[in-house]
């Protein structure tokens, strides 16, 4: 028997705010919602064309008619369609309701949250992976994101009680980089768990006793870098954990790099070492 085609999606024309799709898709800017639903929302052609190169595609977009010209967007509607999605042509006051920006993009595509745990990792599949500790700022998050797209690292897992990844202005600052990095949301118990039961050297950025210089150290892959809480920095016991603590010089007044930066520069030099081999 012939496997089944997959089953075609269906375009149709929205422009009421009360329409009840539209006020189940505004609720996705809150994490309680996005948690139940098991959906996201992500704005902008650029950051959707990402994603559908990737190989995801949204379950729903929603598309100005300005939006829906674009050759990037027809390839994206056609793409969606395609797989099942439900492409909404609308109008851009909608999509300002649906991103909760005056300025909005031309297009916004509502995706899956994807499911991921430590058990769904390669650790051998990069290099590089990033680790953040109660990060707190969605930029932050997505600069993150970004950094470790750009040196080829394995993804991003996020411990304890960290901002939402999939919130608006966290994607939004991933500049579609939520697509392309694994994610994982977990506790520092089971991550150091998961971490000692396989290769893999932890580095803690630490600005305590018994540290080497960033550059002065060498990392062995997959080297995992641990950024700590943009205030507080990581708790001692998860630096003690750790199989390095490194730090970089600070030569002005500032004790300290943004959380993002730091885990930027630390990315580019484990990057510039594995270069090297």
């Amino acid at each position: 028997m012939a496997p089944s085609a997959r089953p075609s999606g269906r375009r149709s024309r929205i422009e009421s705010l009360s329409n009840p799709l539209i006020k189940r898709m505004r609720l996705l800017r809150e994490k309680r919602h996005r948690r139940a639903e098991g959906l996201f929302l992500a704005e902008g052609l650029r950051i959707a064309t990402e994603a559908r190169e990737t190989g995801i595609l949204p379950q729903w977009l929603f598309a100005t008619e300005e939006g829906a010209a674009h050759p990037l967007a027809r390839a994206l509607i056609d793409a969606a369609l395609a797989h099942g999605g439900e492409v909404i042509d609308t109008t851009p006051a909608i999509l300002s309701k649906l991103s909760g920006k005056d300025n909005a993009q031309t297009v916004v595509g509502i995706y899956a949250e994807p499911a991921l745990g430590l058990a769904d990792l390669d650790r051998t599949a990069a290099p590089i992976w990033l680790v953040a500790e109660r990060l707190r700022d969605p930029g932050n998050l997505g600069t993150m994101l970004r950094t470790g797209d750009a040196v080829g690292a394995g993804g991003l897992i996020l411990l304890d009680d960290s901002t939402d990844p999939y919130g608006v202005e966290a994607v939004r600052a991933s500049m579609g980089a939520i697509f392309t990095q694994k994610l994982v949301q977990t506790r520092w118990e089971e991550f150091h768990v998961w971490l000692r039961a396989g290769p893999g050297q932890l580095v803690a950025t630490w600005l305590g006793d018994d540290t080497l210089d960033y550059q002065a150290a060498r990392y062995e892959a997959p080297t995992f870098i641990l950024i700590g809480n943009e205030s507080q920095g990581l708790p001692s016991a998860y630096a003690a954990a750790a199989d390095l603590r490194v730090k970089m010089p600070m030569m002005g007044k500032a004790d300290s790099l943004n959380a993002a930066v730091a885990a930027a520069v630390m990315a580019y030099e484990v990057l510039n070492q594995r270069r090297g081999v």
